[in-house]
Parts: structure tokens; sequence; C-alpha cells
């Protein structure tokens, strides 16, 4: 028997099961890494090897990339990266242990204890950590008497919901943590600050004070005066902004699946004014880091950096299509639209482990690379890479994101 059903009951349930699918809840952007294909699905770790691939088959993933000739560094947090598949679980403990190796090193007497003291003759410690996953952030910036700066903020990155932790209170947590306080004035930096003030206090970051800072220790006054002119205040102490005077570590990890760290450390500029707090301790500017987009990591002239956010700026250009060499561009020469007699340098890393550099103020920038690219006869080595800097008779062009 034919049961015939009248065109109006059927119009009706197509139109209810319309509705249903109208009515499901979207899937959210977040459930999905960054691709060309936001409909992509997270792939799975032998999937993720495929992916991350050149065109000649070469592995990138994991990889640990840092500023500056810093190999011992390198080597530990490769070392620290290989110990599960991929790297996987392991990017913070890498970044994280590999900036420690050279605090205790003292990297240069620019990293760690022991190194450019400030104008009192203390040496203080800024560091930073950044986890691309979560976008969570630890920091202490102006640390005294703790030798382990990036430990402490890695403390605060797990233990607090802030951000970044200053000066004393922040020595105060980390003694709370469990960290050792003592003296990180060393007999080496007792005789820098002994010999820079027998010189005067020359070179400092003084300006528009009395008495006259050019020839002249303080305590200093306020000048009523009109302003000076920037290049001529800064010509006094432009030859200490060099390459031993910024040598900040920044460190970047990236597993097989593209989960990210990025991190810092350093002890900041010589002879600073105490309290003065560079760009390495702070987000988007010592260093940024996305798991959509991938990380980059600056050192130079931290006053001025600090003010245009270069790592930030370096990850936004590569989430706009740019690779990372011409990424970490945009950074620089944000800066020299404004600064054309500073000395700086960014590393980009895409989130499947590209890599470039840009750089200012000095002939070239050397950095260290460890992954599995091109490494079948040198295993895990790492290996020394360098990139020509922009030339400061080149015109100056503002690249746009």
């Amino acid at each position: 028997m034919r049961v015939y059903v009248p065109g109006c009951v059927c119009l009706l349930w197509l139109a209810s099961a319309a509705s249903a699918d109208l009515n499901k809840p979207p899937v959210s952007p977040k459930s999905t890494p960054f691709s060309k294909s936001d409909k992509t699905p997270a792939p799975s770790v032998e999937a993720q090897t495929k992916i991350n691939k050149t065109r000649t088959g070469e592995l990138l993933l994991p990889m640990v990339i840092n500023t500056w000739n810093f190999t011992a560094a390198n080597v530990l947090a490769w070392r620290i990266l290989k110990q599960s598949q991929g790297g996987l679980r392991q990017t913070r403990n890498a970044v994280v242990e590999g900036c420690t190796k050279c605090e205790k090193l003292q990297c240069d007497r620019t990293v760690g204890f022991g190194g450019s003291p400030d104008e009192n003759g203390e040496t203080t410690l800024d560091a930073m950590v950044m986890d691309g996953s979560t976008m969570d952030v630890g920091a202490v910036a102006g640390l005294r008497r703790i030798k382990d700066a990036i430990r402490v903020a890695r403390c605060v990155l797990e233990h607090t919901h802030h951000t970044m932790l200053v000066g004393d209170a922040a020595t105060d947590f980390a003694e709370a943590m469990g960290f050792e306080s003592e003296s990180l004035v060393t007999p080496e930096s007792k005789e820098m600050w002994q010999q820079w003030t027998a010189r005067n206090c020359q070179p400092n970051f003084w300006k528009n004070v009395y008495p006259d800072p050019q020839i002249s220790c303080g305590p200093y006054n306020p000048k009523p005066t009109p302003l000076t002119r920037w290049k001529e205040d800064r010509a006094r102490h432009e030859y200490e902004m060099g390459h031993k005077n910024h040598d900040t570590i920044g460190m970047i990890a990236i597993d097989a699946e593209s989960n990210i760290h990025a991190g810092t450390s350093t002890n900041g500029a010589l002879h600073k004014i105490a309290g003065r707090v560079g760009d390495s301790p702070i987000p988007g500017a010592g260093a940024y880091a996305d798991n959509e987009v991938g990380a980059a990591v600056a050192t130079g002239d931290g006053d001025v950096m600090m003010r245009f956010l270069p790592s930030l700026l370096a990850v936004e250009a590569m989430r706009g299509g740019k690779p990372p060499a011409e990424a970490a561009e945009v950074g620089i020469r944000r800066i020299l639209k404004h600064h054309k007699d500073f000395v700086g340098a960014v590393i980009a890393v895409d989130r499947l482990g590209n890599y470039g550099a840009a750089c200012y103020g000095m002939q070239e920038f050397p950095f260290v690379v460890s992954s599995p690219a091109k490494n079948r006869t040198a295993k895990d080595r790492p290996r020394h890479k360098k990139v020509q800097c922009i030339s400061s008779q080149e015109q100056v062009n503002v690249v746009l994101l």
C-alpha cells in the first residue's frame, strides 16, 4: 500500500532540519593551528614531521636558535629538546636551561652575574620567558642578588598570575621560591666600575643636568635650560653602544608540533643609571612567541629598541605573509626611521622552522642554530650563521606590515 505525504508536510520537515543545522554551535577557530586553511585539522606528530620539511626533504623541526655565538647555551638547549621525540614538552626547559647556561658562563660579561655594573657598581639582571601556546609570560627586571634570572622568570610564569616582578620585591619572590641570595659583584666587575669612576664617570647616560655629565660624576640635578638635541647628547657615549655592551641572549625553541617558547637574559647596559630596565624582559621587545605564527628575539640598544617592539613587529609581519628574513627587517627598519645611530638585531622564525635575521649598526650579526636540517655530516653540532647588516649608507625605507 502506498502512503502519500502532503507536500506541505515535506516542506515543514525540511525547514525543521535546516533550522537544526543553523543552531549548531560554530567550530572555534582556536581549535586548529595557524595554516593556509582554517579548516585543516591539527596534524599528528608523524604528519607534522612530514610537513616540517624543506622542498629538498630536510627536516626543520625541532630546532633551537639563539643570538650571538653563544654555542654552549645552544648545545645544552638542543640536548634537552631531544630528550623526547620531536622535542615535545621540552621547549620551555630548553629555553630556560639554555639561557641559564649563558648566565652561569657570564657570556661576554653581558649575561649573568659579574658584568655590566651600573653607576653604583652593582650588577642587576633582566630576563623573560614566553609560552607561544598560551601567550603567558614570566619576567623579572632589575633583579638583585639572585644569579638565576630566567629560572626566576619561569617561576613568575608558573606560580603567579602576574607577568613581571621587579627590583627588591622580585628578589624577595625568588627567595620565597627557594633561590639563594648572594652578591652579583665580582672582582672583575668591581674593577670595571672603579676604572669608570676614575675616568670621571665617562661615558654615562645623563643629559640636561649639572654638574656637566660630560666631564664629571654625579650626583646630578636637573638643568633649567632648553633640551639639547638628542644626537649631540648621545655622542659622548655612543662608542660604548657596540657589540660587547648589548649581547643579550635571546633564544627560541620549537618542537615537531610547532609548540614554541622564547626567552631572554641579560645584565643590561654597562654603567647604566641604577634602576634602568631595557628591552630584554619586555614582551614584544626582547622576545615574542605565538604558536600560530612563529617567534622573534631582539638584541641591541635596548633603550631605543623597546620603544618600537621589534620582536612583535617581526611576528606580525610573518602573520601577514612575509618570510622570516623580511619580517626581521621590518622591526629594524621601523627603528631606523627615527634613529640612525643605534645598534641592534632581530631573529625571526616561523612555526615551520624557517628562520632569518636582520641587523644594523655593525658589519654582521652572528647567531647559532641547531635542528635536523643540514646535520647529516655533523650530527648534533650547532651551525654558526651570520647575516650582513643593513648599511648605514643605505637609504632607509620603512617596510610595511
